[in-house]
């Protein structure tokens, strides 16, 4: 089964790295040419029956994931889960979905006309995780969306992918804390996500989170061709619990910050 995470994952970093060229970089950089461990990837989509959070999450439960908490993020109006393999070198996958339904009449009649072009069975597909945009799409509808969601909007032009990956900063080699990634990052040129601070979280509530803002990469509306965010790449340093084991789960109030490396204004 871990081979079937292994291509699972492999196949969803290709399709991540095709919008995102900044991580093969940053992968280089804090690898030092070595491989890295990521610790964990995200996915965003619509709380509507074909693309809900739990058809995503079916995929990962059938290659042994579990369920290991739930977050809630109301300004964004999104429900959240994180999920865990049994193997602690797999990365985790953490599954946000928009509730529909809290926004404008407007932006749920978009929202419902995107999904309506799916087929049943979309998420029944293999490669569902890693497939893109399978909806026709107008730039004016993005627009609409992103004056009431920044989430939306990017989920509406790009569909099914990772936002991002997460390297591992306990299991780097040459960098130790969070502020030495971030200077490295820095003084190779990358820009990160300020929002809250260049670092979310601290050792109280035993993890830090820092990313760059998303790469920007061309994609095609129905009326026209547009160059928007596209995907970003985090870091995390977790801490020891009282039992001495790495802390595994979320902090809201940091990912929060988070999902504005996408921000269309940044």
């Amino acid at each position: 089964m871990t081979a079937q995470v292994t291509k699972l994952f492999d196949n969803i970093w290709q399709q991540y790295l095709t919008v995102t060229p900044s991580a093969d970089k940053i992968h280089q950089l804090l690898g030092n040419g070595n491989d890295v461990i990521n610790d964990h990837i995200a996915y965003r989509t619509f709380n509507l029956d074909k693309v809900n959070l739990a058809k995503l999450a079916s995929h990962l439960l059938a290659i042994g994931y579990i369920e290991c908490g739930q977050y809630d993020f109301a300004a964004k109006k999104l429900t959240a889960k994180h999920f865990e393999h049994s193997n602690s070198t797999m990365p985790k996958v953490f599954i946000s979905e928009l509730r529909v339904e809290e926004f404008s009449d407007n932006v749920q009649k978009i929202i419902h006309q995107l999904v309506d072009q799916l087929p049943e069975n979309i998420s029944d597909q293999d490669n569902f995780l890693y497939s893109g945009r399978a909806w026709d799409v107008s730039s004016t509808d993005y627009q609409t969306l992103l004056a009431e969601s920044e989430y939306a909007a990017w989920l509406a032009a790009r569909g099914y992918r990772a936002t991002h990956f997460t390297v591992s900063i306990n299991h780097l080699d040459n960098v130790d804390c969070i502020v030495a990634d971030n200077d490295s990052l820095k003084e190779a040129g990358h820009s990160l996500n300020n929002t809250g601070g260049e670092i979310k979280g601290d050792e109280i509530v035993k993890l830090e989170q820092s990313s760059t803002l998303a790469d920007k990469a061309m994609v095609e509306f129905t009326d026209k061709t547009m160059e928007i965010p596209s995907c970003f790449y985090e870091f995390a340093k977790r801490y020891p619990q009282a039992d001495g084991e790495l802390y595994t789960g979320f902090v809201a109030a940091s990912a929060d910050k988070i999902f504005e490396s996408t921000n269309a204004v940044a």
